[in-house]
């Protein structure tokens, strides 16, 4: 076979090895991209069975217990009793036996005021009685003489009138000079000023080293007292016969809360409801008193009040966040065993706090939705996760 014949067959043997390449490499493509698409096919057929994904949420259930009903308010604390210290007698103060702000005992020396003058002036005092006493037993004495001569004639009637009436006149003289005494006395016991009652002292408004007026318009410290305490609040008109009705069947009892919480800080007795409504706000005044034993309450504060009136017993109740608010109305989300949340209308019928009862529209043991119903709406599959605490 000569060369160009051979060259001719080396190419058709060329060209026929390339063609099996070609056709060979063009399956493989179609094979993976078949493959590829028929995945994504089947991935895509898979979410369209399953449908969109769950929706996260927390949820709690609806619990049946026994709530007490109460009435709340904001109320002002006041103390039991206020003094405000004064001064009795003019002087100089040259002692002050507290410190600002501290718990002072009733009788506890609050001020001295220098007592010299008043000394002195008692002693003279002292001796003024002891001359007009004497004096007015000579003239006594001398009466009872000149009756024994008016009874045996050996002196007239107007001269036994005279003796009477000066015995008369030095005894009287002898009772100013003992009420004299009793002042200066007085005077001298009010350079010592003591606590009249127990409890916390404030800012002192005239320091060691001042004079002071008897009486004068401010006071040397106010004194307030807050074992017990009273707590000044006012309700609605409308609650007023069930107040007094609850208020006559038994003793009422108060909670205060603590600010920000609905914690009860303190719990007293109500003791008093005021004898009219005040017409400007509709509202009737009313007191607690409160032992205040470990000083939660203090003077001037304002503090959450909470009257509790009854029991109310088998109440359905649901925490406050699960309670939403649409055009028709309150409704809740509701959980179902198949994970489907679903709109339920409901009928509040007070809210305490963190803590709904419900009177319509809920069982006890449903489970509502508590976080993440923002993102639901009617038959939305949900996946039920713990609540914040409990995962923290």
């Amino acid at each position: 076979m000569d060369f160009p014949e051979r060259s001719r067959l080396a190419r058709q043997h060329t060209s026929k090895r390339w063609l099996m390449l070609g056709g060979a490499g063009t399956l493989v493509v179609a094979i993976a991209l078949f493959a590829y698409f028929g995945a994504e096919i089947r991935a895509n057929e898979r979410k369209a069975q399953k449908g969109p994904p769950a929706i996260p949420v927390t949820v709690e259930q609806v619990i049946q217990t026994r709530v007490p009903f109460r009435i709340q308010a904001i109320g002002n604390v006041e103390a039991f009793s206020t003094v405000a210290v004064k001064a009795r007698t003019d002087g100089q103060i040259i002692h002050v036996g507290f410190k600002e702000g501290e718990e002072v005992r009733k009788g506890q020396v609050l001020f001295r005021i220098d007592p010299r003058p008043f000394e002195a002036a008692l002693r003279q005092a002292e001796a003024n009685a002891l001359r007009d006493t004497a004096a007015a037993e000579q003239a006594r004495s001398q009466e009872r003489r000149y009756q024994d001569l008016l009874d045996k004639n050996f002196v007239s009637k107007e001269a036994y009138a005279q003796i009477r009436t000066n015995a008369t006149t030095a005894e009287a003289t002898a009772k100013a000079s003992q009420a004299a005494l009793d002042n200066a006395k007085l005077n001298v016991e009010y350079c010592t000023i003591t606590a009249p009652i127990e409890g916390y002292a404030g800012k002192i408004q005239i320091q060691l080293g001042n004079l002071v007026k008897a009486n004068d318009v401010s006071p040397l410290v106010v004194i307030n007292q807050v074992h017990p305490i009273y707590i000044n609040f006012a309700v609605p008109e409308q609650r007023l016969a069930e107040v007094r009705e609850r208020m006559a069947a038994d003793t009422l009892a108060v909670d205060a809360l603590s600010p920000g919480s609905d914690q009860a800080a303190a719990t007293g007795v109500l003791i008093f409801v005021d004898n009219a409504v005040d017409p400007s706000t509709g509202t009737i005044r009313m007191r607690a008193r409160f032992a205040n034993k470990e000083n939660s309450l203090w003077p001037g504060q304002f503090v959450g009040v909470s009257v509790r009136l009854f029991e109310q017993p088998d109440a359905i109740v649901i925490p406050s966040t699960a309670v939403q608010t649409g055009p028709e109305g309150q409704y809740v989300y509701v959980v179902g065993q198949d994970m489907v949340a679903d709109v339920r209308r409901i009928e509040v019928q007070r809210t305490e706090g963190e803590r709904t009862i419900v009177a319509k529209g809920l069982a006890k043991g449903e489970r509502v939705v508590t976080r993440g119903q923002l993102r639901l709406g009617p038959k939305t599959r949900v996946q039920v996760g713990k609540a914040p605490a409990e995962a923290s």
